[in-house]
């Protein structure tokens, strides 16, 4: 397996760390937290992974300024904006809706890395793919180079930089005798599950991934993680997923962006018991999904993949 150009941007590896005491209050097989909060790299969670290979591709193009979008209150974009920065490129954001209220950390961290932003004006989030094309075109237009991400990152490039993330869990894992039954990711736009699909499948290993869909519907999410896992396969040379190598689980709740109760429980149990923050839309609802994993009888060790979101913290609520 030879990985495509790589920009640095992650310390790796990220550490893994057992959850003692939360498996004792659920009763549970032991649990691990593959603690990708911890990347060390402008909050920026699991998308610091995948920008690695972006990044590193806009740079061989020439590209002279990277383009991608998402809500007011991405992570993926105010990772982005730090990643062109340090890579020394422009950085122009399309953000769904109009300029909120009050300003997510997020975007308040994406303008402090110098990203510039543009609104579709509309509620609904596909308008940022539109407007992105839209973005790219005029840019071209003006002499520019643009580098086109889509939302979250999630093409097959990205999620080399799970792939990769399979074979480091795996030696941690092994280096403490532990062969998990299940690892466990929020699934927003696909691309963090495809990586560890194609990783997991190419490499032969013994666990399931099982994605928390928090943002789009299952089926949606499987189809896109199955196509997105083929790709990142192809690019690594590898045995590429099957339909049932992917396994999606509903945890949008009420809908995306807004807590669920399972998922506030959840939030609240891995601080209580671990100090563990999860965020209340993302990675407390694949908590929750671990959790109901559990209460079905899950019989082996589980991992549960910590994604970040650590700025959307600083403007949560509800923790009171």
């Amino acid at each position: 397996m030879k990985p495509p150009p790589r920009f640095a941007l992650a310390l790796l590896p990220t550490p893994l760390q057992q959850a003692e005491r939360l498996a004792r209050a659920l009763g549970s097989p032991p649990i691990y937290v593959k603690r990708d909060d911890l990347v060390g790299f402008a909050l920026a969670g699991n998308k610091a992974r995948k920008l690695e290979f972006l990044l590193a591709d806009a740079l061989e193009l020439g590209s002279d300024i990277l383009v991608t979008g998402g809500g007011p209150g991405s992570n993926h974009c105010q990772a982005a904006a730090a990643a062109a920065r340090v890579g020394g490129l422009d950085c122009r954001l399309v953000l769904y809706g109009e300029e909120p209220a009050r300003t997510p950390a997020s975007l308040r961290l994406a303008r402090a890395f110098g990203a510039q932003i543009r609104f579709t004006g509309e509620p609904d989030r596909s308008s940022v793919d539109r407007v992105l094309e839209e973005t790219a075109v005029e840019l071209v237009e003006v002499g520019r180079r643009p580098y086109l991400v889509p939302r979250g990152g999630a093409t097959p490039l990205g999620a080399v930089g799970y792939a990769l993330a399979v074979d480091e869990l795996a030696g941690q894992l092994s280096s403490g005798g532990v062969t998990p039954e299940v690892v466990v990711v929020a699934t927003g736009s696909c691309g963090t599950q495809a990586g560890l699909v194609a990783g997991t499948v190419g490499a032969g290993r013994p666990w399931r991934v099982v994605g928390a869909a928090v943002s789009r519907p299952v089926e949606e999410c499987r189809a896109r993680v199955l196509e997105l896992a083929r790709g990142c396969a192809a690019l690594l040379e590898l045995p590429p997923a099957d339909e049932e190598d992917v396994e999606v689980r509903d945890a949008l709740g009420p809908g995306y962006g807004v807590p669920s109760p399972d998922g506030r429980r959840a939030a609240r149990s891995a601080a209580e018991q671990e100090g563990l923050l999860l965020d209340q839309t993302f990675t407390a609802k694949a908590m929750a999904t671990l959790i109901d994993l559990v209460r079905e009888g899950l019989d082996g060790p589980m991992v549960f993949v910590h994604t970040g979101g650590t700025a959307s913290l600083l403007d949560e609520k509800g923790w009171e």
